[in-house]
């Protein structure tokens, strides 16, 4: 068996029939294989919720590039995660504006109402805490992602409702 037909032989038996449809019509607007490494990333992660290690390694071999270059793209973009996340990540933000606006207050009953400290899970798998650099909502601060949901002016009273409308089902 040739080389390339071993790689593609180790590829498939990782990624998807789909996965690499995907990544291969991004490769159609791209001259170089390894410029589809973010796309290919986030495909992935859109799929699994996140990306294993073994997926990594497939997706550098399909893009002809070495793990440990594609390892530096996934780590450089904090929004690809490289472990388990829950069903929804709350990305809090931590800028100096939601600094100054009292996040510090706001992620400690995060944390207190949660049990989750930044990079923790709860227990149910149903959130993941990452601290962010900025969601560019600045003039609404203190910010945070909830899933894909932008939730501004932060407080104490706000968290509480939040998450407490979340555990009985009410989304009001």
């Amino acid at each position: 068996m040739s080389n390339a037909k071993m790689i593609q032989s180790d590829v498939r038996s990782v990624l998807t029939l789909q996965e690499m449809a995907e990544i291969d019509h991004e490769l159609e607007h791209i001259p170089y294989k390894s410029g589809a490494a973010i796309d290919a990333l986030k495909i992935i992660q859109a799929g699994r919720g996140w990306v294993s290690d073994e997926c990594l390694q497939a997706i550098a071999k399909y893009l002809e590039m070495s793990a440990e270059e594609l390892e530096g793209v996934a780590t450089f973009y904090n929004l690809i995660y490289r472990r388990p996340v829950g069903e929804k990540v709350i990305l809090f933000c931590d800028s100096v504006s939601c600094w100054i606006s009292g996040c510090d207050s706001v992620k400690q009953t995060i944390s207190d109402t949660l049990g989750v400290d930044y990079g923790e899970t709860t227990k149910d798998n149903r959130y993941t805490l990452l601290p962010v650099p900025c969601l560019g909502a600045c003039d609404r601060a203190p910010v945070m992602m909830v899933g894909d949901d932008l939730v501004t002016h932060l407080d104490d009273n706000k968290i509480n409702k939040l998450f407490s409308a979340d555990k009985t089902g009410d989304q009001s």
